[in-house]
This record gives C-alpha cells, sequence and structure tokens, in this order.
C-alpha cells in the first residue's frame, strides 16, 4: 500500500467556524480538568467542521461550503482507473457527497449504520462483480471487519477516524487475497486537528491518554 497525503484548504466559512469553536472550547476547558469523554466530543466537533457538517446541540445539522475538499476528491478520482472506497466519518457528510458526486454523473452506493446487512451484503456484490457502482462511501465503523472489495484499488478517507483499528481494517478491505492493483490510500486533510490525528494514526497511537492529550495541544 502507498499512502498519500493531500493538503485540502478549509473555506472561509468552515475557517471562521473552526476557529469560533475552538475558542468556545478553550473557554469551556478553562480550570477543569479534561477528560477522554469531553476530548472525544470537542474534537468530533471540530472534524465535523472540517469535513463538511456539523450537528448543534439540538440536533440540528449547519452544512459548510465543501467545494475546495470535494475539487481534490474529484483530481484523486480522475487519477484512478478502478472502482474507489471513499470513508466518510459523519453520515451527513456522506449525503451530502454522495450527491454531488451523483450530480457529476457518477454511480455510488451509501453504507452506513443505517443500511440493513442484507442490503449491504447485495451492495458489495455488486461493488466486487458489476461495472456499478464504481464508488462506495462508506461510515468507517459500518464496513470496517470482514468484508473483501477488491475491485477497488484506492481508499480516500475524506476524514479520519479517531480509532486506530477501524483505520487499519477499513483500509484492509481492498489489500487482501485477490487484489490484482497496487492500493492507494488518500488522505485529505485541512485542519490542524485532521493533521494531528492522522499523525497519530500514523504513530499508531489512539490510547486515552494521548487523545487528552491531542485535545489540549489543539486549544492550546
Amino acid at each position: 500500500m502507498t499512502y498519500v497525503t493531500r493538503e485540502v484548504e478549509l473555506t472561509p466559512q468552515q475557517k471562521k467556524y473552526y476557529n469560533a469553536l475552538r475558542s468556545q472550547l478553550v473557554v469551556q476547558a478553562s480550570g477543569e480538568q479534561i477528560t477522554a469523554v469531553n476530548a472525544a466530543v470537542g474534537l468530533s466537533k471540530l472534524l465535523q467542521i472540517s469535513c463538511g457538517a456539523v450537528y448543534s446541540d439540538s440536533g440540528e445539522t449547519l452544512e459548510f461550503d465543501i467545494n475546495n475538499r470535494y475539487k481534490v476528491l474529484r483530481e484523486v478520482i480522475d487519477e484512478t482507473q478502478q472502482k474507489i472506497l471513499i470513508f466518510v466519518p459523519f453520515k451527513h457528510t456522506i449525503q451530502l457527497l454522495s450527491q454531488q458526486l451523483q450530480k457529476d454523473g457518477f454511480t455510488t452506493e451509501i453504507i452506513n449504520g443505517d443500511v440493513s446487512a442484507n442490503r449491504r451484503a447485495e451492495i458489495f456484490r455488486e461493488f466486487q462483480e458489476t461495472p456499478n457502482p464504481r464508488i462506495l462511501i462508506i461510515q468507517p465503523q459500518a464496513a470496517a471487519h470482514g468484508v473483501t472489495l477488491t475491485a477497488a484499488d484506492t481508499v480516500i478517507w475524506w476524514g479520519p477516524t479517531p480509532s486506530l483499528e477501524t483505520y487499519a481494517q477499513a483500509n484492509a478491505r481492498v489489500h487482501r487475497a485477490g487484489q490484482r492493483h497496487p492500493v492507494t490510500i488518500v488522505r485529505l486533510q485541512g485542519s490542524n486537528a485532521e493533521k494531528h490525528l492522522y499523525k497519530m494514526l500514523d504513530t499508531r497511537i489512539t490510547d486515552h491518554t494521548k487523545l487528552v492529550d491531542l485535545y489540549k495541544n489543539l486549544l492550546d
């Protein structure tokens, strides 16, 4: 497997909300102990903004302009001859991305927690055995284990997952027996939160203590 990192500049809208949220998190953390739980929540919010949609405390979704990231994604797709897996950590962003890709003429299917086991099996079979769909957009934890998807030779991470096991297992869906092509793993990153998290994944560290340290580092 070859790992490639593509830098993606956050849009002005994303930068505005990312910095506003970071400032809010700094205030919340002032004088209080940062636990693994609140570090995970805060980090997730920063990653959501980076990826294109953030969930408010009231359950509403605020969508962001994803043109910069989508442009780089299209460059990777256009460079790829075989099928593609795109791992997207957040459900609402999956919908945004699927709609844009279909608008641009790509055949796609979605795998997330809402898709039944029978439907997932059908989608995986079609992906492996038929020309379409060309692209699977997957929430990582929904298809990280036990699935062979060697019809693809390219994995694109729209944004990182904080789980080392999920990350490794997801990449292994294409790098296994039956793969006839070199495999490329492409990671898109634009925010400091994403860059630090990919670095932790590269050094195989995702324990709770290090996650808290990462979170403190982002707030400094």
